[in-house]
């Protein structure tokens, strides 16, 4: 197979560019698209990471593309067309399924090849939404985030088996590594949050939805609080996206319960390395599974001990028997959705002696390095963009 050719143009699809797994990948991939010489294009309704994006040297377009209304993205299709024709893509790339049916639409009509990233596990209760998520298995190429949605994949849409190819999520190790974060950057988060030198950190960074199992976090800290443990301070760290009557419910939650001491809610932190760094321990409390998981990959590769919902692709990013020997743990794994096995796996973590700590610190690093790196994840996934292309020109 080739290398990518400088000069190509990319167009990545996605509903909107603000906090989210695929919404930072889409801007990785567009500043190696750049470095690589080529042209990256992204469309979505905006966000909190355009700027970001424009910076990398990718150029941003703006249409309603998270709009689910079939008028809206009829029209879509049409103007996605043109600006195919008008930019000359030669590669089309859907990261979520509204945007995907007009960019399917329009990569066929323009006779360009069409990409997929499966990046969630999609809802699916009847015939109706089997076809409306088959869109994503729908590309010249499906890229599934982990070996999890690539089962789940070939499972719902055995059609699009052949062509899937398991791309993990990267994340900036570099970047999240304890060195790379100032005693200054870390000091003002601290200040940020109102937590005073010498609280343990609970570190809980998900955008605020239910599913994300905010909940469970704070009746985990009631749990916690029983049995002895008043120093430990959870900081649930996500944006709300609109979703102001859960973010209502949690704070009431944490007011009935008397936990305004030991529960922060800090909404979107921009610095997740510096968050890391404060870190003691990191909690990703997820009550359905999730496609990946990055959240508990950046808190590998920043050191800090990592607690997780023990469903979807979490085997694959958090090693714990029985899967592997109690010598190859890289944190650990508990039932989702049980706030007391949570308390009790925080203060495991708590209490667990340094030594033993440090030990799986740097298995958890190595097994990043060697998996989850951003620019592995570019990197294959511009491969993936040189094969469709090689496979257009000889079909």
């Amino acid at each position: 197979m080739q290398q990518f050719k400088p000069g190509t143009t990319v167009l990545q699809v996605i509903p909107d560019l603000n906090s989210g797994g695929a919404e930072r990948t889409t801007l990785d991939v567009a500043r190696a698209i750049v470095d690589a010489g080529g042209t990256a294009l992204v469309v979505s309704q905006g966000g909190q990471l355009v700027p970001e994006l424009e910076t990398a040297g990718a150029e941003h377009i703006v249409l309603p593309v998270k709009s689910k209304n079939p008028v809206t993205m009829f029209r879509n299709a049409g103007a996605l067309k043109d600006l195919i024709t008008a930019r000359q893509v030669e590669i089309v790339h859907a990261r979520s399924r509204a945007p995907a049916w007009s960019a399917l639409r329009a990569a066929r009509s323009a006779r360009v090849p069409f990409v997929t990233t499966y990046h969630g596990t999609y809802k699916q209760s009847n015939a109706l939404k089997s076809f409306y998520n088959s869109v994503m298995a729908r590309g010249d190429a499906v890229i599934a985030n982990s070996r999890f949605i690539a089962d789940l994949i070939a499972a719902r849409h055995p059609f699009a088996e052949k062509r899937i190819t398991v791309i993990p999520r990267g994340s900036d190790l570099k970047g999240l590594a304890p060195e790379s974060v100032n005693a200054l950057r870390q000091q003002t988060l601290r200040d940020s949050w109102g937590v005073p030198a010498g609280k343990p950190i609970v570190l809980n960074m998900a955008r605020l939805t239910g599913w994300k199992g905010q909940r469970v976090v704070i009746e985990a800290m009631i749990h916690l609080r029983d049995m002895g443990h008043k120093d430990p301070v959870a900081i649930l760290a996500g944006d709300a996206q609109g979703r102001d009557n859960y973010a209502a419910e949690l704070k009431k939650r944490i007011a009935d319960n008397g936990l305004q001491d030991q529960v922060r809610l800090v909404g979107h932190c921009s610095d997740v390395p510096a968050a890391l760094a404060l870190a003691d321990v990191s909690v990703i409390a997820s009550v359905e599974p999730e496609a990946f998981g990055r959240a508990a990959v950046e808190a590998q590769a920043a050191g800090v001990p990592v607690i997780v919902s023990d469903h979807g692709a979490v085997p694959e990013t958090v090693l714990a028997p029985p899967e592997v020997a109690e010598e190859e743990r890289t944190g650990w794994r508990v039932v989702p959705d049980d706030a007391m096995a949570l308390a009790v796996a925080i203060n495991a973590v708590l209490s667990q002696e340094p030594e033993i700590l440090e030990a799986m610190r740097v298995r958890a690093l190595d097994h990043v390095h060697r998996n989850f790196s951003v620019e592995t994840m570019c990197s294959r996934t511009l491969d993936v963009y040189v094969s469709v292309l090689d496979q257009a020109a000889s079909g």
